[in-house]
């Protein structure tokens, strides 16, 4: 099956996603450090630590200045924990830009949800997994968590107008359960739009790398990823996760991606998109639909596109319009008149759009190089510059980024085999 999934999936047949470092289509903003869970796998130390709002309005005008973008994440920590998270909200609506806040869900109160959607908000991303220890959810499987995910998205559902997406960390003794989250999204994709998988990386301390800061070895373990022996693999890939979703739906397509810094053909942000009504696809658009929408936007608004609200993704019935110009939305067509001639009645109900996109984080090559997400869109701000999020922990406690290199032997010594890929 791996061989199989290696060959379909060929970086040159899919749409390269256009998004660089100063045109993308998100900035992530962290306004406070502070978080209610203690989740295996997070890239960010704990702290007591809220930013003012100045502090804000100040990293919105670096990326203002620095970077052209659609929409906010807001992330932390909790950013449901900022005591003045609302403003925050309104801050960002204000500067016409898309406020999506990032949480696990923990601290929102249906009086919050109000208060926010009030504010501009146009999303949630509900960061939901397992190895979370989540009071009440403890020791639950994925699967048994989609319980917890359901009432999250009808909650949403009920507030109006407001996207909803689900994160989920990838460890290796959840990759299995991977194709029923893809089912359950499926099933509830009126109520859930966006589906992402996480593959877990770590810093391996006694592993195939050293690591270096300003050319001298540091000392990597106060990082909140460090790892000592890792009880999870660290080097899960997307092609991986495809390969496991394809198991069980075999026409699992993905029509789009991002490269890696230092290898071209990885597959660092791979994103499907795919059309159908409550527990019915019809099938997954092809890389042309994908190039359309974010170039139009771009021409039409000066911007690439990260979030369509809800109605428009009700709307698929429109965006058949475009099948001339791509063999996926044809295809798709012709499944739902199929359809449509057994069950003549489904002809009133909406076709609604929902991705699954899946995410593989920082690799290490075994010379040392760090293949990062090319053209990443969850870059944030650390001392007035743009920064991946996703290390920002080592420019707070190194005062910049960790370079690796490989494991030098000691006299007498075996060379370390160059096989683990982790993070720096």
């Amino acid at each position: 099956m791996q061989a199989k999934v290696n060959r379909d999936l060929d970086h040159r047949e899919l749409y390269r996603l256009p998004w660089t470092l100063s045109d993308n289509v998100i900035a992530w903003l962290e306004p406070t450090a502070k978080c209610n869970l203690a989740c295996e796998g997070c890239y960010r130390a704990n702290e007591d630590s809220h930013k003012p709002l100045a502090q804000i309005q100040q990293e919105l005008d670096v990326f203002e200045r620095a970077r052209t973008f659609d929409s906010v994440s807001i992330a932390g920590g909790d950013p449901l924990l900022h005591p003045e998270i609302v403003e925050i909200v309104r801050m960002i609506a204000a500067r016409d830009h898309k406020p999506i806040i990032n949480t696990n869900g923990l601290a929102l109160t249906d009086e919050l949800l109000r208060e926010l959607k009030a504010a501009g908000a146009a999303g949630f991303t509900f960061h939901i997994d397992s190895k979370q220890g989540r009071p009440g959810w403890k020791n639950k499987t994925e699967v048994q968590l989609n319980e917890l995910r359901l009432s999250f998205a009808e909650r949403v559902a009920r507030a109006g107008g407001l996207l909803c997406s689900f994160n989920s960390t990838v460890y290796e003794d959840t990759l299995d359960q991977v194709p029923e989250l893809v089912q359950f999204a499926q099933d509830h994709i009126d109520v859930i739009h966006n589906m992402v998988f996480i593959t877990l990386r770590g810093a391996l301390l006694e592993g195939d790398f050293e690591y270096f800061r300003g050319g001298e070895k540091i000392d990597v373990a106060p990082l909140q990823y460090a790892v000592d022996q890792p009880r999870q693999r660290i080097d899960l890939t997307s092609r991986e996760v495809v390969a496991k979703i394809r198991e069980r739906f075999p026409d699992f397509a993905p029509g789009a991606y991002l490269g890696g810094t230092e290898k071209p053909d990885s597959l660092k942000w791979l994103l499907a998109g795919r059309i159908g009504s409550p527990g019915k696809i019809h099938g997954y658009v092809g890389p042309r639909t994908i190039e359309l929408g974010q170039v139009a936007n771009h021409a039409v608004f000066g911007r690439y596109l990260a979030y369509l609200s809800p109605g428009m993704l009700r709307q698929g019935k429109l965006m058949l319009g475009l099948a001339p110009f791509d063999p996926g939305l044809r295809s798709i067509a012709a499944n739902w008149l199929r359809h449509l001639a057994r069950h003549p009645l489904a002809a009133k109900d909406s076709l609604h759009f929902q991705s699954i996109m899946v995410i593989q984080p920082i690799d290490v090559l075994p010379d040392g190089r760090q293949n990062m997400c090319d053209g990443c869109p969850d870059i944030t701000v650390h001392d007035g510059q743009l920064v991946w999020s996703c290390r920002l922990d080592e420019c707070l406690k190194y005062g910049g980024f960790v370079q690796t290199s490989p494991r030098r032997c000691a006299a007498g010594e075996r060379p370390v085999p160059l096989h683990r890929a982790g993070v720096a």
